[in-house]
């Protein structure tokens, strides 16, 4: 869950307390928010950023302590695209000038805005394209100097990859637009380039939306038909989220709503998948992975609320709580 609380897009003590208390809480793997990969990639101008060696340096010692309490650091690397530049959410989240502090520059497959009164990005050439690219790679590379032990590539939720992978978006004629194949071939090559100086030891996860929500947008057969190409790729798991790309998209949002989607890729694509999305109950959770729906389940919003979820839950289901010594008292 993105905070918004950098200055330069370097972490501070608010992350470290921040994402510490979800490895004290019991988490297994505690993922950063997602981390720009290059300066214009950010959402807001308070993004967390990794597109430095001194953002790097910073994040170093939050992902020393995460793995000190037992879980593993995880990191998310991203690119906003057309959703760049943007006030914080309790700012209003529209929109931001460059007199304002945002910036002009913000590319997309296609000079499609967002929505009404976001600003208008300028389809990527090959040159932006290629440093996108080199962004993802550089990242990694820092990730894995930082101490990180997981990498999730942000290909969800309206950000520059899931772009270029929906048709509402991506209007391009060259390799990059049109078929499936084309709209898919940047990710395809952010995949191919971050394994390269990530060890194949440690696990390079792809989170996707499914589905935009929206007729004659993405969905979950072109989902299905990614997923498939995705192990070959060196990724080890889909985290499967939706929507995010069309601003006007009716979501039926429910309790596990995105969970069918997870189990179909992880069914007929044949690559593990994580399941994510009002995910809040400790059954609940149990009850997806023990049929087989996802082989993990992530949770966002209710770890804010709760970061001692994952004790609780092990509680709740008759296991073995994950609680550090300083705790144990209180756990009994």
């Amino acid at each position: 869950m993105c905070q918004y609380s950098c200055t330069e897009g370097l972490a501070n003590s608010w992350h470290a307390v921040h994402l510490g208390q979800f490895a004290i809480g019991g988490a297994s793997i505690v993922f950063t928010e997602a981390a720009a990969v290059t300066e214009g990639g950010r959402i807001s101008p308070n993004d967390l950023g990794i597109w430095n060696d001194a953002q790097a340096e910073a994040l170093a010692p939050i992902a020393g302590f995460i793995r000190e309490q037992g879980a593993a650091p995880g990191v998310q690397l991203a690119h906003a695209g057309r959703k760049a530049s943007t006030a914080r959410p309790w700012e209003g989240g529209g929109p931001l000038s460059p007199e304002q502090g945002g910036w002009s520059d913000i590319v997309a497959p296609s000079a499609l805005p967002f929505a009404p009164g976001h600003a208008e990005p300028r389809a990527a050439s090959d040159g932006d394209i290629a440093a996108v690219r080199a962004g993802f790679v550089s990242a990694a590379r820092r990730a894995l100097e930082a101490g990180f032990e997981v990498v999730e590539i942000h290909a969800a939720h309206g950000y520059l990859l899931n772009e270029f992978l929906s048709p509402l978006s991506n209007r391009r004629t060259d390799q990059y637009g049109g078929s499936l194949e084309n709209r898919t071939r940047l990710l395809r090559e952010v995949i191919a380039d971050v394994r390269t100086v990530w060890p194949e030891r440690l696990p390079l996860f792809v989170r996707i939306s499914t589905t935009d929500w929206t007729e004659g947008g993405w969905d979950v057969e072109q989902s299905v038909e990614l997923s498939g190409q995705m192990e070959a790729l060196g990724v080890d798991l889909i985290d499967c989220s939706s929507g995010g790309n069309v601003a006007d998209a009716k979501i039926p949002v429910g309790a596990g709503y995105q969970t069918a989607a997870a189990a179909r890729i992880r069914r007929e694509a044949r690559i593990p998948v994580g399941a994510v999305g009002m995910i809040t109950q400790p059954a609940q959770a149990d009850t997806i992975i023990r049929t087989e729906q996802a082989d993990l389940v992530l949770l966002a919003r209710e770890m804010l609320r709760d970061p001692h979820w994952p004790q609780r839950a092990a509680s709740a289901l008759h296991q073995p709580a994950p609680v550090p010594v300083q705790y144990g008292r209180a756990w009994g």
